[in-house]
């Protein structure tokens, strides 16, 4: 599998991030794509999900399906 560039990623974090280091940052600047990745560890994994299933998910979440 091909590296994908996010040389271009615009990371932001949360307004309501608490600053307990407890918190994710999002570039949604990317065409088609979502990337999130620990804002502790900025250099370590991302997880990349398409930009329609990054709309589904915090959807779900702001709604309260999923529990949280």
């Amino acid at each position: 599998m091909d590296e994908l560039d996010l040389s271009r990623a615009q990371w932001t974090k949360s307004s309501r991030s608490s600053g307990t280091g407890q918190c994710v940052e999002v570039a949604q600047n990317l065409p088609g794509i979502v990337a999130v990745r620990d804002s502790k560890n900025q250099s370590g994994p991302v997880l990349v999900i398409s930009s329609e299933s990054w709309q589904v998910l915090t959807s779900r979440i702001k709604t309260g399906e999923f529990g949280l």
